[in-house]
């Protein structure tokens, strides 16, 4: 392997190890050592590629926006837009013990960050935010119903609402309860053609 490949998958493994330290341990109990001590690299490469501590942020949330691309990108091949969202709702549920332990990643940085003084990440972490949003919205569109917004900010606010709790009350049951109750509110939506 080549140096420019080896100096790629560092920054890579460097990456995926800050967004899975900041999603267990929080921005401000983390240290560049730690995700050095993840990635299995020396500290010192850490700061070869990223110098501060925000650089490590911004690297996470690019983690999980790939994640959430990756993600939708595998609901996308689902013919049905109500199949789409019901894989959304099932890969929360099968995300139940993380989420109790630590939270939805992205929600749970959004409001660490939002606590510190500078406000610089704030913005990126709601783009995130946005585009599953944006994602969410996109399915509504493709059923029908006339106010998907509303109905994306609906699914995706009670995600964030079960995800604080289970994570609050460490209880992986309260993803599966509420998720199942999600589920069961999407196969009651009905369809304009459905209504007639």
């Amino acid at each position: 392997m080549d140096r420019r490949a080896q100096a790629s998958q560092k920054r890579r493994r460097l990456t995926a190890a800050a967004a899975r330290v900041l999603h267990q341990q929080g921005v401000e109990r983390t240290t560049l050592a730690d995700i050095a001590r993840a990635a299995d690299v020396p500290v010192g490469n850490v700061y070869y590629y990223f110098k501060t501590k925000d650089e490590l942020v911004r690297a996470a949330l690019s983690e999980h926006s790939a994640h959430l691309d990756e993600l939708t990108g595998r609901l996308e091949l689902l013919s049905d837009p109500r199949d789409r969202l019901k894989g959304l709702i099932e890969e929360w549920i099968g995300q139940r013990d993380v989420t109790a332990r630590h939270g939805c990643p992205t929600g749970t940085l959004a409001v660490e960050l939002d606590k510190r003084a500078d406000g610089a990440l704030d913005a990126e972490v709601g783009a995130v935010v946005r585009r599953l949003l944006d994602w969410v919205g996109h399915q509504f569109r493709e059923l029908g119903q006339s106010d998907p917004d509303d109905l994306a900010l609906t699914l995706v606010s009670t995600y964030q609402g079960m995800s604080l709790l289970a994570n609050a009350l460490r209880d992986p049951d309260v993803m599966s309860r509420e998720g199942g109750r999600l589920l069961r509110w999407l196969d009651s939506l009905q369809s304009p053609n459905e209504r007639y």
